[in-house]
């Protein structure tokens, strides 16, 4: 360890900048969420990451480039898939397999030990956008208490519940019970837990949210932090995806509201260590619902946030700014994209060059920023010295 250094990793959930090469084998050639969503909105008004180098990664309506950015470039998979859990396990060092998807649904016999193992039938079973199938089968659901499963093209099994029927303890209890089902052929990246209320023609997700992910099939650079006695914090979703491991401290955020709060009560009171953080609303709230004025809204309220905590930085911290995958609103459907992700990270000494890597260079460079030293084992090349 050298010094008491800080590392604060936040990724802006599914704000991709472009198609990856192999998009095309995803149904995603073109796709371009932060250009797209500029060019929707007439553009894009975020002078934070604008002064930090957002306009050279790529061009952007409403964002300059300016002389002198932060370290900023595009980051690409070395694996597959373009879901959250692909996005995060990559960053921080460990790509995950293909994991099944069931673009018809689940197999019968699936949805049949599930339906034993909770006590509670299955409506839906299909994809489906998260909210339209709470809309689709939320009376169904209230009159007879079967519980709604419903998937996408990521590798998610998502099960939704009204409250007043399925108390959220007991949602939580039924996921656990299907991430135990899933397993093998039908390993499924996440089991996501979707607790909602209100009255049909009314109905609006609850804060409680829970990710049920596999575990990453090997060490990450959380892992890594870890073992060189600093400790590594979570902030919302970013926790979930890895299943505990890796993790000393996870803070539970529903929303950006909640994340930007933790982040900078971190910002201020933090001693030394890695936060990794997840800002879900560009996703969950706007992104799949192609509420482009939303995301626009969501990604200043974003901005505001980053510029109160550069100006909360010590001289031994490190701030880095990423994305998972995309979700660009003018692409048909309403499931992610497979993008590139933007990095913007400043740090002392940082000379504002440009990095094209793969997603792992973050946590190579958290690791390098707070320990002076490389991992022998993750993939990864960090855009800051060794020390």
């Amino acid at each position: 360890m050298i010094g008491r250094r800080r590392a604060f990793v936040v990724v802006l959930d599914a704000c991709g900048c472009g198609a990856l090469p192999d998009a095309a084998d995803y149904g995603d050639e073109g796709t371009n969420t932060l250009a797209h969503l500029a060019e929707a909105s007439g553009g894009l008004r975020l002078p934070a990451l604008e002064h930090l180098g957002l306009g050279n990664i790529l061009p952007l309506r409403g964002v300059a480039p300016v002389e002198r950015p932060a370290t900023h470039g595009r980051l690409h998979h070395i694996g597959p898939g373009k879901d959250s859990t692909a996005g995060h396990w990559e960053l921080m060092g460990v790509s995950a397999p293909r994991a099944p998807v069931y673009p018809e649904g689940f197999p019968p016999e699936l949805i049949e030990r599930f339906e034993r193992a909770t006590g509670r039938g299955v409506i839906g079973n299909a994809p489906r956008e998260g909210l339209r199938a709470i809309e689709e089968f939320g009376e169904e659901h209230l009159s007879t208490g079967k519980l709604i499963v419903y998937t996408s093209q990521d590798s998610v099994f998502q099960v939704a519940a009204h409250v007043d029927v399925v108390p959220e303890p007991e949602l939580y209890k039924h996921c656990e019970r299907a991430r135990e089902l899933l397993i093998g052929e039908h390993a499924v990246g996440r089991v996501i837990a979707r607790p909602f209320e209100g009255e049909p023609g009314g109905f609006r997700r609850t804060d409680g949210r829970r990710d049920l992910s596999l575990t990453p099939p090997g060490p990450t650079y959380l892992d890594a932090v870890r073992d060189a006695g600093l400790p590594v914090h979570s902030v919302g979703k970013a926790g979930d995806m890895f299943a505990g491991q890796g993790i000393d401290h996870h803070h539970p955020a529903p929303n950006n509201p909640s994340a930007i709060a933790v982040i900078s009560r971190l910002v201020g009171e933090l001693d030394s260590g890695l936060v990794f953080a997840n800002l879900i609303d560009t996703d969950q709230v706007y992104g799949h619902r192609k509420d482009v004025e939303g995301f626009h809204r969501s990604l200043q309220a974003t901005d505001a946030a980053v510029e109160s905590w550069l100006a909360g930085m010590r001289g031994g911290d490190m701030l880095v700014l990423t994305a998972d995958h995309g979700c660009d609103p003018l692409h048909p459907g309403t499931d992610h994209t497979r993008e590139h992700a933007p990095l913007l990270a400043t740090f002392a000494g940082c000379d504002g060059r440009r990095v094209d890597g793969p997603l792992a260079d973050v946590g190579a460079s958290a690791l390098v920023w707070l320990t002076g030293r490389r991992s022998e084992r993750l993939p990864g090349e960090p855009f800051v010295e060794l020390r």
